[in-house]
Order: C-alpha cells, then structure tokens, then sequence
C-alpha cells in the first residue's frame, strides 16, 4: 500500500508542474495575430489590444523588447539578430518579422522565401499565406530556435 501511494505522489504531483512548464516556460504566448479582425483582442492592428503601443510587450511599444529599435529581439531594429517569429496555426513557419531586407527569412527580404511576392509561404504574397480572404490566424512569436 505504501508504494503505491509512493508512486501516486511521485507520478502525479509533479505533472502540473511540467504544465505549468510547457504552456509558458517553451512555448511562450503569441504576441499577436497578423490576420485577425481589427476589433479583436489578439489583433495587432487593435489600438486596444495586442496592437496597444503601450502593451509592455508589444510590437508597437518603442520601449517594449519586440517594438524598440535598438533591442535584439526587436521587429523594427534591421541588425535585430533574434526577431519575432511567424506561424501559422497549424504550426507551419512564415520567416521572421523583420525590417532587415537582407537576413534570409525576413518578411521584408523581397528575394528570398518569406518576404517575395510571389512564394506560397510568403505572407506578402496575396494568393498564399497573406491572402486576405483566408481567415485562419497566422501569429508572431517571441523567436524561438527552430
């Protein structure tokens, strides 16, 4: 008797604790979502919500890590060597968020994969990824290795 409840309390306690882990110790929060309606919350052109320039991690808050133009993980610093990352629900990678037209998977690279007009995985590309029509999300996320 007193092993299983030994194995009980080893087993089972712990397991929200690697919960608690996993929902924002490897997977952090999205920070916003590109393709969501402007009235919603999670919509980073929502003045109000995830867009607010004064969110504290905000893409639009200058002095937030994501918005400001001198930090490293920053989307609107072009030497930004870490900037937030895209995906899309399904869990499908659409390059960095960048103002960096020469780092490789920057949206704002128009030659390479992500930031051409004219590649499926670009969310430039308006019959792709960044199709208005579609309304399935498409979120940034702090970066990440992948």
């Amino acid at each position: 008797m007193k092993t299983r409840l030994l194995l009980l309390v080893v087993f089972l306690l712990p397991a929200p604790c690697f919960a608690q882990w996993e929902k924002y110790g490897y997977n952090p929060p999205p920070l916003g979502d590109l393709k969501a309606q402007k009235n919603s919350s999670n919509s980073l052109s929502n003045p109000y919500g995830a867009g607010s320039p004064y969110k504290s991690d905000g893409l639009k808050n200058p002095y937030s890590s994501y918005g400001s133009p001198y930090s490293n993980y920053s989307a609107t610093n072009p030497y930004a060597s870490r900037p937030p990352q895209i995906y899309s629900r399904s869990g499908q990678y659409h390059g960095e968020l960048s103002a960096n037209p020469y780092r490789a998977d920057s949206t704002s690279n128009p030659y390479g994969r992500y930031g051409s007009r004219y590649s499926y995985d670009s969310i430039n590309n308006p019959y792709g990824a960044g199709n208005p029509y579609n309304r399935r999300p498409i979120y940034v996320y702090p970066w990440r290795r992948r």
